[in-house]
């Protein structure tokens, strides 16, 4: 058996992204296969209603106030939001309990912060045409970086709570918030 090389570079979903156009005969909302998703399935679901703006664009608005976010869809098994950005928009840091994702930028820009220990985040700019998935084991921090971004989440199982962490005196600690409650920064 010959050792595996060990990699010290950190896996970040971001930076794997994959291209809109690059996922080809995609999941959408009129093939769903009836059972949770995993994080691929979820990244082609989110390319594929990103890339048919006629389903969600009469939701889309923005406020520097707080985060313009509309349901587009909600089933057993699936869980799909529309997100609309501005460069002072911040999810804070924030895991999705149970529930795996994905994230496609529709339009603009946005950045995913990792969390990282003993060191600053790793900051990763997501672009309109990007998509990633990524496991419920996944924390991190969306920013706007464009006013008028847009971007399409999908979770599976469907969201019911996530956690929101902070840093008190050193000292990590999570919060749990419902899905429906608006994520903003802690700290």
């Amino acid at each position: 058996m010959t050792a595996q090389p060990v990699s010290d570079a950190p896996v970040v979903p971001a930076r794997q992204a994959s291209r809109l156009v690059e996922l080809n005969d995609c999941l959408s909302l009129d093939n769903l296969p009836g059972r949770d998703l995993d994080p691929t399935e979820l990244a082609e679901l989110a390319a594929s209603l990103a890339a048919q703006p006629h389903l969600w664009e009469d939701k889309v608005a923005f406020s520097d106030e707080e985060r313009v976010f509309a349901s587009l869809h909600r089933d057993a098994n699936v869980d799909v939001w529309l997100i609309c950005w501005t460069p002072v928009n911040d999810t804070g840091w924030h895991d999705h309990d149970v529930s795996s994702g994905a994230v496609a930028v529709a339009r603009g820009k946005l950045v995913e912060h990792n969390l990282a220990i003993g060191t600053e985040s790793i900051e990763t700019e997501v672009t309109a045409g990007d998509v990633y998935g990524f496991g419920p084991d996944h924390i991190h921090r969306l920013t706007g970086l464009d006013k008028g971004s847009v971007t399409v989440h999908a979770y599976s199982p469907p969201l019911w709570r996530m956690g929101q962490y902070s840093v008190k005196d050193g000292v990590l600690r999570r919060v749990s918030v419902s899905y429906a409650d608006e994520l903003r920064p802690l700290d």
